[in-house]
């Protein structure tokens, strides 16, 4: 169920990268690849009134898997997002609490 939302990066490199991705995250992280969703935004940074470029910005939003866990997927997504091209990258994670979750209008645990 990660939930991977990348925004300032390009769409067609988002979606060249995405195989590759999940097949890291999935060994990583130990849940099925159908269960990764990568949502691309597009952004537009301003500062001082003008757009001008921004870094990437990926935000992770998954059930606690642990420090271990969580630092090799920020190392890995650092990664592929530099391979795109990127010199520099922030991933930060939120947690989701499985009482909090719902699907369908059931919750999680």
């Amino acid at each position: 169920m990660p939930q991977i939302k990348m925004r300032g990066v390009d769409l067609e490199k988002v979606c060249n990268a995405s195989k590759e991705l999940v097949d890291v995250l999935e060994k990583i992280v130990g849940c099925p690849r159908e269960y990764f969703t990568i949502e691309w935004m597009p952004s537009t940074f301003i500062c001082d009134g003008s757009i001008v470029p921004g870094d990437p910005f990926i935000e992770v939003a998954w059930f606690d898997r642990g420090q271990d866990v969580q630092d090799k997927v920020a190392r890995e997504i650092t990664r592929i997002v530099h391979e795109m091209g990127y010199s520099s990258v922030e991933v930060f994670f939120h947690v989701l609490q499985e009482k909090s979750y719902y699907e369908n209008g059931e919750r999680f645990a």
